[in-house]
This record gives C-alpha cells, sequence and structure tokens, in this order.
C-alpha cells in the first residue's frame, strides 16, 4: 500500500485568526469607488484607508493603536478635488504617505505622530504630470523618495519626492490602460500588466522593455503581477472559460510557464501580496470572503497551495503590514487588514509554536526603514540590495523624521512646474512667523505653569491656617 509523502515545510500550518472585537476599527465609511485598488496602506505606525467624502477625495489615517469605534469627526486627510484612488506609505520614512486621485495629481502627505485637530489639507508637495485619473502609485524599494505613479493615460512616471521633479516618463510603452505596476527587489526593473493583455519587464532607466509576454492568461480580464525574489513573476488572471488562474514565470524564457494553476470560477480580480522573506504569496480578491495562500520554491509544482483563510463577509480591500510591524514573540508571519463595508479588521496569520524564543528561521533579516540609495545614484545607473534589519528584539518604529530635504529642495533654484506648487514655497515665507507663536506658545506655557505653582502655594498656605485656626 502506497502511502502519500506530505511535502515538508515550516509554513503548512500557517493559520490565519481575526482580532477580537474591540482591536478593529469601526465606523469607517470606506469608499465606494469601483477601482481595483486596495483601498488601505499599513505600516508599523498607521493605518490609512480611502473612505468615502463628499466634495473631493479623501483617505483617513489613524494610529495603528486608536481601536474601537472612531469618531465621526476623525480628522482626514483631504486636498484632492476628485476621489482619490490609491495610497502607498513611504517604505523609508513612516510618517509619510503618498495619494493618486482622480483629478490627475499625486501628493505626498507628512502625518504627524499625534492626532491633528483640523483635516490635513496642504501636502507636502504635489506632483502633476498626468492629464487623466491617477490609479497607481509605489514607492521605490530602496532609493529615497523615489516614488511612481502610473494614469488612465497610459502613462508611467517616476518622480523625485525630494525635488517635485519628474525623473523619467514611461510614455510610449503602453497601448491600453494600466492594470498594476511592481518593482523588484532592488529596484532597477519593474513588470507592468495591460489591457493590451501583456505583461512587459521594463528598465525604466533605459526606458526599454527587455521582455515581454501577450496574454500569460488567457481570459479578457485584469492580470496582475509581481516579481519574486528570485527574479520570477507571478501572475493572476483569468482562463478563456473565466476561471481564476495564477502562473509563475520566468522573464528570460517568458514562453512557458513554470507552473500555471487553474483556482475557481469568480468575478474578482486577485490582489497578490508576496513575502519575499518567507516566499509566500497570499491571495485576496475583492469581493471574496477568504484569503489563499501558497509557497513559491524551487521544487516542482514551484507553486504549493499551503491554505485558505475563510470568513463570512466579503473584503472590500486589503493592507498588509510590512515585515517590521509583526509581533515575533507570537510567531506571527503576517497581518492584514481586511476592509469591510464600516469597518476595517486586522487578520493575524500564524506559524504555530510551542518555543516562546525567537525563531530565527520564521524571521531571516529583513529590510529597514533606512534607503540604500539616493535619488540621484539611483538614476545615474546605481543598483543597491534593500538594507536589511534583524526582528530578534522587535522593531521599534522611529520617531517622526520631517521630510527636510522637501522643503529645502523646493526652495532651490528649480521649482517644479504648476500653480499647485505654490502653496508649499507659502510655507518658507510663514516660518519665522511659526517660530514666533511657538516661542509665544512656550512663554505661556511656562507663565501658566509658574501660575498653578503660586496658587498651589497658596492653597497650601490657607489650608494650614485654617487648621491653626481649628
Amino acid at each position: 500500500m502506497s502511502r502519500r509523502v506530505v511535502r515538508q515545510s515550516k509554513f503548512r500550518h500557517v493559520f490565519g485568526q481575526p482580532v477580537k472585537a474591540d482591536q478593529m476599527y469601526e465606523d469607517i465609511r470606506v469608499s465606494k469607488v469601483t477601482c481595483d485598488s486596495s483601498f488601505c496602506a499599513v505600516n508599523p505606525k498607521f493605518v490609512a484607508i480611502i473612505v468615502e467624502s463628499g466634495g473631493g477625495g479623501a483617505f483617513i489615517v489613524l494610529p495603528l493603536a486608536k481601536t474601537g469605534r472612531v469618531d465621526k469627526n476623525h480628522p482626514l486627510v483631504t486636498g484632492h478635488t476628485a476621489p482619490v484612488l490609491d495610497i502607498d506609505w513611504c517604505p523609508h520614512n513612516d510618517n509619510v504617505i503618498a495619494s493618486a486621485s482622480e483629478d490627475t495629481t499625486v501628493m505626498v502627505w507628512q502625518i504627524p505622530d499625534y492626532v491633528p485637530v483640523r483635516n490635513i489639507t496642504e501636502p507636502v508637495v504635489t506632483l502633476e504630470g498626468h492629464s487623466k485619473r491617477v490609479s497607481i502609485i509605489s514607492w521605490h524599494p530602496t532609493a529615497r523618495n523615489v516614488l511612481l505613479s502610473a494614469g488612465c493615460d497610459n502613462l508611467v512616471i517616476l518622480w523625485n519626492v525630494g525635488t517635485g521633479e519628474m525623473l523619467l516618463a514611461l510614455d510610449d510603452m503602453h497601448t491600453d490602460l494600466i492594470y498594476n505596476v511592481g518593482w523588484n527587489r532592488n529596484g532597477s526593473l519593474l513588470v507592468t500588466t495591460c489591457k493590451d493583455k501583456k505583461v512587459r519587464v521594463i528598465d525604466p532607466r533605459k526606458q526599454q522593455i527587455i521582455a515581454e509576454r501577450f496574454a500569460p492568461h488567457e481570459g479578457l480580464r485584469p492580470v496582475r503581477a509581481i516579481f519574486t525574489r528570485e527574479g520570477h513573476i507571478f501572475t493572476t488572471g483569468f482562463t478563456r472559460m473565466s476561471q481564476r488562474e495564477l502562473g509563475l514565470w520566468d522573464p528570460n524564457n517568458f514562453e512557458e510557464p513554470i507552473a500555471l494553476q487553474e483556482m475557481d470560477t469568480s468575478n474578482g480580480v486577485l490582489l497578490p501580496f508576496y513575502d519575499a522573506d518567507s516566499s509566500i504569496v497570499y491571495l485576496c480578491g475583492k469581493g471574496d470572503s477568504s484569503i489563499r495562500y501558497f509557497e513559491i520554491t524551487d521544487e516542482a509544482p514551484y507553486v504549493h497551495y499551503l491554505n485558505t483563510y475563510s470568513s463570512k463577509e466579503p473584503q472590500r480591500g486589503m493592507g498588509f503590514m510590512p515585515k517590521r510591524g509583526l509581533d515575533v514573540s507570537k510567531c506571527e508571519i503576517a497581518r492584514f487588514f481586511k476592509l469591510h463595508e464600516r469597518k476595517c479588521e486586522p487578520i493575524v496569520m500564524t506559524v504555530p509554536r510551542k518555543s516562546d524564543l525567537f525563531q530565527d528561521d520564521l524571521y531571516p533579516d529583513t529590510p529597514g526603514p533606512e534607503p540604500a540609495l539616493e535619488a540621484d545614484e539611483w538614476l545615474s545607473g546605481k543598483d543597491a540590495e534593500p538594507i536589511l534589519i534583524s526582528l530578534r528584539d522587535g522593531y521599534v518604529p522611529i520617531k517622526n523624521r520631517e521630510l527636510k530635504v522637501v522643503k529645502k529642495n523646493i526652495l532651490d533654484s528649480k521649482p517644479p512646474p504648476g500653480p499647485r506648487r505654490s502653496h508649499s514655497t507659502c510655507e518658507s515665507d510663514f516660518s519665522p512667523a511659526l517660530e514666533e507663536v511657538l516661542e509665544e506658545i512656550r512663554a505661556l506655557k511656562e507663565m501658566v505653569q509658574a501660575q498653578e505653582k503660586r496658587i498651589s502655594d497658596l492653597e497650601n498656605k490657607l489650608c494650614q491656617f485654617t487648621n491653626g485656626t481649628d
């Protein structure tokens, strides 16, 4: 009698669990815009969610610890004149987030560590270069201040946020709507999917398509593609019969897939979230109520199904926590932030282990918040792997680092074009006045403290006097 050999993997028993009700974020009016973006972005400090808002576009930013019911008057980040379509936290500064909108602009925001009293309405910088709505943004993984945007004008633009300038425009490469764009691990290449059914691998600095594949999935619905750590390309799409399908490809030999697997029949586009440290890819479909996860290895069949996390309610969007924001003491290897209609529910993926010690095999060194390159170095042709950090003692987020480079560079001799830039330069005019106001506030604080001490002394004397008379 033959026995089926079970493949050995430390991730075979990974399981997902939602947090308790009091650790969710309730009463959030999640955006109803029709767009295949994830609507949610998270980092070790904040969760940001695109929300419904009248008269323009907005998103809400909540400190991770601020769980429970969200006050209906909680400040929003509002500055766009049309709905926000995508948001992305800067990997090198946990207080900086970029937003893309239907109003054709990209805005970069500095989020304070404290909860502001009023809406944040002034971006640090506004990037104008697209002629139609901007539906995709993505920060460079290793170079400081380099941001990619892609719009419905079939144009991919790379920006230096530090100066507000356009670094590169990839304008003749896509003949139709761009579905998604992804960087490789060191940010030297891009992979894009497009309505013209082609997956392209692009060297952005040479402005060259170095590999492309027509119809990796035969269906007409949108395809998604990401780079794996080894430089392969993982895709999700649809068969001709509308079955959802995943594929793994070698861009050096794009003709034949390394792996191609059919999954199920459903309409939702599968959003892939990839963890390079464990080589696990998590697939979340908009409108699905499950998260499927697979391990990618160099053994056939190369993409191994691990398990499915299932729940009752469909997801409107999904946020994926970077590795440095996870709780290593609980063997947590991924954390998702699932968007419902009116709430955000964190889901924790855990590897069951009995020991309380740090598990080195689960947590290899992972990309930290320090950039490996400056924007100019990257543009000149340099590449660098991410600077890694150890999670052995857990990760403590760095205090708010202001985008000083931005303000200094904005005031340089090369202000970027467009009228929207003017309010950033105005900040410099107000900075002396701001200093004066802060100085006055400090003086008032000292005066209040001195008066409080005086009142306290008088109260003590009064007590002594009344006790003496008694």
